[in-house]
């Protein structure tokens, strides 16, 4: 039997009847939900982003940590410094004493027997080739044969091959007095004391052995971002990043740049062309010109956590939405877009990739 507005007077109490006002306001308030939700997802920009975790380090290899080790195998007698010392470059950071304690004795009189012996040589030689003239003088007036003469000359030859061997052997010892010398371990730049390898103390050390780092305390900073290997290929130098440090107070949202607060602007300077052990691409990120400064060093030190946003495309939210929920990589650029289309360059894009492999690329990361 079809439903008709009359029959409803047949049944007094089923028309008395009302729906809840509670169950009224969320059934608007769902309605008005959606259609917000809505409205979002389709007209609301989002600001696509590769992000990462990395590092502050210095940008300039002068401005790293630098370890001072020792260029004498000895025992250490003296430290000048300790931890968390500041220091001035050329400023003595250790005593490393020879093994033996008549080393340099030996050596100063090694050096000056060579130096005897240099001067014998070469007085012995400048009497050869006196000889030599006057053997050619009797040689040309007959007197003698040429054999004389050669011999003469051969004794000239001798001497001189003597003059160089003993030669060869001072240019050793001062190179071994050179380095004797330099016991006194010195810094190696200004800086800090951060460690001091305190195990080596009255031990004994050889060449090459740490004995201590000195830190920077003024540094051209950068920061290392390690991105995951997806989204690198969309990352260029030039692009606008979005640093969190840490223990710097900040409310970050990823999709709108301009509401966030406490992060600092970087630009991207440069992408490693290979991984790391873990697969991640590391990308040096430079301050960004005309924005406003990063921390103070006293706040974010060489060694510090950084979390970046790199910039990419603009976006809808809803097609945001749809990409992470099936988990597709970014939106391409306007320039890898005109590649793929053919008003790139011929053959290729700006970056070396072919036409093929970009709609390779484009087929497999944004399916129809």
């Amino acid at each position: 039997m079809p439903y008709r507005l009359e029959h409803i007077d047949h049944f007094p109490t089923l028309a008395g009847m009302k729906a809840p006002r509670v169950v009224v306001i969320t059934a608007w308030l769902v309605a008005l939900a959606i259609t917000a939700a809505a409205l979002v997802m389709a007209f609301v920009p989002w600001v696509q982003t590769a992000n990462g975790d990395g590092l502050v380090v210095a940008l300039n290899p002068d401005d790293r940590a630098a370890d001072v080790s020792s260029l004498v195998s000895g025992r250490i007698t003296e430290w000048y410094v300790k931890d968390g010392e500041q220091v001035k470059a050329g400023q003595p950071i250790a005593r490393v004493v020879d093994l033996d304690p008549d080393y340099l004795t030996r050596l100063a009189a090694e050096r000056a027997q060579i130096e005897a012996e240099i001067a014998a040589v070469t007085q012995s030689r400048a009497t050869a080739q006196l000889d030599v003239n006057r053997a050619s003088a009797l040689w040309r007036e007959g007197l003698i044969a040429r054999r004389d003469v050669e011999l003469a000359q051969i004794k000239v030859a001798e001497g001189g091959a003597k003059l160089a061997e003993s030669r060869a052997k001072l240019q050793r010892i001062d190179v071994q007095l050179a380095r004797q010398s330099s016991q006194v371990v010195r810094a190696p730049r200004d800086g800090r004391i951060q460690t001091v390898n305190a195990a080596l103390s009255g031990g004994v050390v050889s060449p090459g052995s740490i004995l201590a780092t000195v830190a920077p305390e003024t540094a051209t900073r950068a920061v290392a971002l390690y991105i995951d290997g997806r989204d690198i290929a969309l990352v260029r130098p030039g692009q606008q990043v979005r640093l969190e440090f840490e223990g710097w107070p900040a409310i970050q949202f990823s999709g709108w740049p301009s509401v966030a607060q406490g992060i600092f602007d970087g630009r991207v300077r440069a992408v490693d062309p290979t991984s790391n052990a873990g697969g991640l691409f590391r990308v040096l990120v430079e301050p960004a010109p005309g924005k406003k400064p990063w921390p103070d060093l006293r706040f974010t030190k060489l060694g510090a956590k950084v979390r970046g946003w790199i910039q990419m495309e603009t976006v809808r939210v809803g097609y945001e939405l749809w990409r992470q929920l099936n988990d597709f990589p970014l939106e391409f650029s306007k320039d890898i877009k005109d590649s793929i289309s053919g008003k790139g360059a011929k053959g290729g894009d700006d970056y070396g990739v072919s036409k093929d492999e970009d709609a390779t690329v484009r087929k497999a990361g944004k399916p129809k």
